[in-house]
């Protein structure tokens, strides 16, 4: 019996310390989120470059969650009480319509947070003086909607060579709200340099240096274009789908340069395209500017180009 009474004991016991070594596991989990500094970024890419820096030493609130359009998206009464907590802001800085229309608005919530300008060294791409013009005569709802780009084209990001530039405006955002973890950060953040390094190289070997045209809806990919040798061919314009007369302009100028593939984002409507490539045998294919794997994207991305880009 005292044999029995013992074993019980001993299993008791056993019990009662895993159950309390849990217990201080997951409180010492829950105490490290706790302590995590928040900061806010505009876009899911950017969550990634600053949780490749930072790791678990940040909290990320995103402003435009998955699925969400730049160009229309207000932000939630729950993204606004998070902000109010966020130590920085790491804007895209480029003109982006969402930045454009809710800076000023989500400054006056917290007055003491670290505005950082990510896009800070990169070269800003203008857009076409004609283009230019026609934003200028556009109708103010269209605007209101939140297609004012202010003259530039903001998709710096979709670009590796950009990609570099904010991530290292974003380390000096947080080595400044964070110093202690400074070289935490440093280390980090050179690692992820050779890794966006590395996706240039994977790219322009896929790509080649020939050049070539690639035909999509949303202008989105100008940097990458621009940084390839590219030539992109883009159907909507400023938010305002193309007229007959600018779908038959499409349509033939596909069929002159032999492109089968149209290439559309699921935050935009892809009838147009649909129907250009009907016009021409080709197909419509998905690429998402805006996915957080940034790098993973990269590799999605160029496979899909590389089979969609027609030489010249």
């Amino acid at each position: 019996m005292n044999k029995n009474i013992k074993l019980i004991l001993s299993i008791f016991t056993l019990l009662v310390a895993v159950s309390t070594s849990g217990c201080i596991d997951q409180t010492e989990e829950n105490s490290s989120q706790d302590n995590a500094i928040v900061v806010a970024v505009s876009i899911l890419p950017q969550q990634e470059f600053v949780e490749k820096i930072a790791g678990d030493r940040v909290n990320v609130v995103v402003l435009i969650p998955p699925g969400a359009s730049p160009a229309t998206h207000e932000p939630t009464t729950g993204q606004l009480r998070d902000v109010a907590d966020a130590r920085a802001y790491f804007t895209v800085g480029s003109g982006l319509p969402f930045e454009n229309v809710w800076l000023e608005k989500i400054e006056t919530i917290n007055e003491d947070m670290l505005i950082v300008d990510c896009s800070e060294g990169i070269q800003i791409i203008e857009m076409h003086e004609e283009e230019h013009e026609e934003e200028q005569n556009a109708e103010e709802n269209e605007a209101e909607a939140g297609h004012d780009h202010g003259g530039v084209d903001p998709h710096v990001w979709t670009s590796p060579m950009n990609a570099k530039i904010m991530v290292e405006n974003t380390y000096l955002g947080l080595i400044e709200i964070d110093p202690d973890n400074s070289e935490f950060y440093l280390q980090n953040k050179e690692a992820y340099l050779k890794e966006l390094d590395e996706a240039d190289a994977t790219i322009r070997d896929t790509l080649g240096e020939e050049g070539g045209s690639f035909m999509t809806y949303h202008p989105s990919w100008n940097y990458f274009a621009t940084e390839y040798g590219l030539d992109m061919i883009t159907i909507e314009e400023e938010g305002k789908e193309p007229s007959p007369r600018d779908m038959q302009r499409l349509i033939d100028e596909a069929e002159e340069k032999n492109i089968k593939v149209i290439f559309v984002q699921a935050q935009f409507s892809t009838q147009s395209a649909e129907a250009i490539a009907s016009e021409i045998g080709g197909e419509v294919v998905t690429v998402d500017p805006l996915a957080k794997d940034y790098i993973d994207n990269l590799a999605i991305i160029t496979e899909a180009f590389s089979h969609g880009i027609t030489k010249e």
